[in-house]
């Protein structure tokens, strides 16, 4: 029923009007009466439970950052049936991000370019809303924050902008995401390189006290330098790495290359990113301890990716563009395909 809704009707609409249409009425099955409803048939099984971060995950299988940005839909998407939910990317100044249009289909990839830009109302903004949450201790899934530098801040300033967000959120935070790998925020990218890199986790992860602390990386990166980057990450006591961001790479797309050149600059997500989504995995799962944990994002689809990613070492699993394929039981179909097999 979706895909033929997707086709028929949804595909035509501007894709970010989409996306908020979308996210009003995940809102609304977020609240009773919905979200009575929409729990009974989205549950995840108990059996499934993954214990990572000091933390019980009812479910592997997540929403990744950028889907809600501000977190306004977490009791929905909770509802729906993922295990957590990250929210963000969250910056310490608000900001509007990059002029429209800035989020493109690629439906023949089941993919999208998007160039967001960190489009959010800040961390202060997002204090309230979590905050909301714990007093009224709902939802139960874990709740992530990914925090990112603001586009107004230099880049030799991106510490303090980092501890800034880290302090306002990590006390309503289950835990916390360093965004350093978006490309659309310029010079954002170059806080990776490890002599950079270092100095900014010491100061965020002292921010962030006894909230858990991961730092999440580019694709786009040599083998080598995500080695060292996780291995930084366990040599600074960081709890995990999601693994990964979108990639500036175009290979191997079947939309016509007039159209993918149309959309111009941004990050790719979706499912031409399967293939070196299980190799960045597996690069990271050999450069750290067994029991570190290793959040796996990218072209994941089906219950067999999320599978096919715990086997090969991911402690959990995200995915994001799918979503816009799949409609609002794609974490239903996971995780019924998920006991299927």
């Amino acid at each position: 029923m979706y895909p033929f809704l997707f086709r028929a009707v949804l595909s035509r609409f501007d894709p970010e009007f989409a996306h908020h249409a979308g996210m009003a009425v995940i809102r609304v099955l977020g609240v009773p009466p919905f979200a009575w409803v929409t729990r009974a048939l989205c549950a995840p099984r108990a059996d499934r439970q993954v214990n990572a971060l000091g933390l019980t995950f009812d479910t592997p299988f997540g929403v990744a950052a950028g889907f809600d940005k501000n977190a306004v839909g977490v009791r929905g998407l909770a509802a729906l049936g993922f295990g957590h939910v990250e929210v963000g990317t969250v910056t310490a100044v608000p900001q509007e991000g990059n002029p429209k249009p800035r989020l493109f289909r690629l439906v023949a990839d089941r993919a999208v370019i998007n160039r967001m830009g960190f489009n959010n109302a800040g961390a202060d903004a997002a204090a309230k809303r979590l905050a909301s949450l714990r007093r009224r201790r709902r939802p139960k899934t874990v709740i992530g924050v990914n925090i990112g530098k603001s586009r107004v801040v230099a880049v030799e300033d991106a510490t303090a902008d980092y501890v800034a967000s880290a302090t306002t959120l990590a006390p309503l935070a289950d835990y916390l995401a360093v965004n350093v790998s978006s490309p659309n925020t310029p010079g954002l990218r170059g806080l990776q390189a490890v002599g950079t890199l270092a100095p900014l986790l010491r100061a965020v992860k002292t921010a962030a006290g006894a909230t858990p602390l991961l730092v999440k990386i580019a694709p786009d990166l040599p083998d080598e330098e995500i080695t060292a980057i996780a291995q930084l990450a366990v040599a600074e006591g960081l709890d995990g790495i999601i693994a990964h961001n979108t990639t500036i790479s175009r290979d191997g797309l079947q939309t016509d290359a007039a159209t993918v050149e149309a959309a111009g600059a941004g990050g790719l997500s979706g499912a031409p990113l399967r293939e070196r989504s299980m190799e960045v995995l597996k690069v990271v799962r050999e450069a750290v301890p067994a029991d570190f944990c290793v959040i796996s994002v990218g072209g994941v689809e089906t219950a067999k990716d999320v599978q096919e990613r715990l086997d090969a070492g991911a402690t959990l699993v995200q995915g994001y563009t799918a979503f816009l394929y799949r409609g609002p039981l794609w974490a239903r179909q996971i995780d019924r395909g998920l006991r299927r097999r």
